[in-house]
């Protein structure tokens, strides 16, 4: 195991890994330990009791984050005529159709974030499958990003929309905001985010379904949240 750094060590002086804080309490302690000299970004891990083996315990779904992430969102956007031209006025950054599906699989260009496209372009879009797919990059109508509504998808990602996915594990990892947020920001982003996982439990699901929350900083350790914290905030 690596050997974590002073930072790391000294950040774990400043509360108790074993102690499960409020929501309000461990957004206050992650501003404290955010001393890196960039902006970190403040992260969050939910594990959730789903089996994602079974296609109907998958939690997938978006949310649009009220105080947004903090992160400069670089949109793809792949489309013709009139709807191009409306993606480029929504503010995306890039669009086009066959000749930057060309450019990303003969150069690799990945200089993107978010993708989207519009329902007739799935046909060029599918022959990405294998570059986009792995790296969580391919237009899903589940996620709105297949959408003859391009204008729209695209204000919203530049607004803080954040999709997300359980992995192999049941668990779910989400950008909430950046260190330099106020606590009340990330607060208020990390419940709505929450309430929108809540509300997508699969019905096959038994017993517990939201097990444990984490938030951290790009460099800091994990603060625990209280589970009985989320329910009551959310109820």
């Amino acid at each position: 195991m690596a050997k974590k750094g002073k930072r790391y060590r000294a950040a774990l002086q400043e509360f108790d890994r074993q102690k499960f804080y409020t929501v309000e309490e461990s957004m206050g302690i992650l501003k404290g330990l955010a001393t890196a000299r960039f902006d970190e970004t403040v992260e969050m891990a939910v594990s959730l009791g789903v089996d994602p083996k079974h296609s109907d315990q998958v939690v997938r779904g978006t949310c649009i984050l009220p105080n947004g992430t903090g992160q400069q969102v670089r949109i793809l956007v792949f489309a013709r005529g009139e709807q191009a031209e409306a993606a480029r006025e929504a503010g995306a950054d890039h669009v086009g159709d066959e000749d930057i599906a060309k450019r990303i699989m003969e150069e690799g260009w990945l200089e993107f974030d978010v993708v989207i496209a519009t329902p007739d372009m799935m046909k060029v879009v599918g022959k990405l499958g294998r570059v986009l797919g792995p790296r969580g990059l391919m237009p899903n109508p589940k996620t709105g990003t297949v959408t003859a509504e391009v204008a729209s998808a695209v204000e919203e990602s530049k607004a803080g929309k954040i999709s997300f996915r359980t992995d192999r594990t049941g668990n779910v990892h989400v950008p909430i905001g950046k260190a330099s947020f106020e606590a009340d920001q990330l607060e208020e982003n990390a419940l709505v985010f929450l309430a929108r996982v809540l509300s997508l439990r699969p019905g096959s699901t038994k017993g517990r379904y939201l097990n444990s929350v984490t938030v951290s900083t790009t460099m800091s350790p994990g603060v625990r949240i209280d589970v009985a914290d989320v329910r009551a905030r959310l109820r």
